[in-house]
């Protein structure tokens, strides 16, 4: 069997969205049952959790489906991806140590299939957007894990959870398309392919499905899209990627 690499992003589980987080996790989770078999490796970019600390003995609670078929992806020696986003960049060890599933901070720079990746989550790239950049940095900074570690799991976990809420509802990201001159991500991409020779740019955060031929005529950006309302994934077959849905209509999807 022909086996294929899935990319998907922006489940936010755990909050309640076009589907109630329990349900859209289940659809999740059915999701993966179906492509088990020929899955070759997954890749899980960003904003998986609405919101995530990890203190040392104690995780948010929750997401107990979507953990245990993590586990059995691995248990099959499925290799699994997975990217902080701005949601749940407070990963640490839990998921190294758990499942043997590496954490990556930022994006990376892969060959998949003979094709040339660059993938991450999206969020604080491109130009302006200087606020969120300067706030990303502090809260990634060691004192600040630190700090908020001395918290009480009870009140840190629901004041993370009552943040998280508000930057979704301030707008941190905005699910329609702005053009090529205005999509940050898209002039990211633009400028590293002036860089380096990429086949495909792949992103999440825009939570928009978005298909961008760059200017050099050949490499393509990819935001997949979410499952907060798309219900959209990617797929690597045989070097071709492609933007799919589950149970939601194709259509969704913006070609430009």
């Amino acid at each position: 069997m022909n086996k294929k690499v899935y990319f998907a992003s922006d489940f936010h589980l755990g909050a309640d969205a076009y589907l109630k987080s329990k349900k859209r996790e289940k659809v999740i989770v059915k999701w993966l049952n179906e492509i088990h078999d020929d899955m070759e490796e997954l890749y899980l970019v960003g904003d998986i959790f609405d919101f995530w600390f990890e203190y040392r003995y104690a995780i948010p609670k929750g997401f107990t489906r979507f953990l245990g078929k993590l586990a059995e992806l691995r248990d099959d020696n499925i290799p699994i991806h997975m990217f902080t986003g701005n949601h749940d960049m407070w990963m640490f060890d839990y998921f190294k140590e758990e499942f043997d599933i590496d954490i990556i901070k930022g994006p990376v720079q892969k060959v998949i299939q003979g094709k040339q990746f660059l993938i991450g989550h999206g969020d604080g790239l491109g130009p302006k957007d200087v606020g969120y950049k300067l706030m990303k940095k502090v809260m990634s900074h060691r004192l600040s894990k630190w700090a908020y570690a001395r918290l009480h799991p009870n009140f840190g976990l629901r004041l993370m959870r009552k943040f998280s809420h508000t930057s979704r509802e301030s707008g941190d990201t905005d699910a329609k398309f702005y053009g090529r001159e205005k999509e940050m991500l898209v002039q990211y991409a633009e400028r590293k392919s002036a860089e380096n020779e990429y086949d495909y740019f792949i992103f999440g955060h825009r939570h928009l499905p978005l298909n961008v031929l760059l200017s050099n005529g050949h490499s393509r950006y990819f935001c997949l899209g979410d499952w907060t309302y798309y219900q959209s994934y990617g797929v690597l077959d045989n070097g071709n990627f492609e933007l799919k849905f589950y149970d939601r209509p194709n259509e969704l999807m913006i070609i430009e």
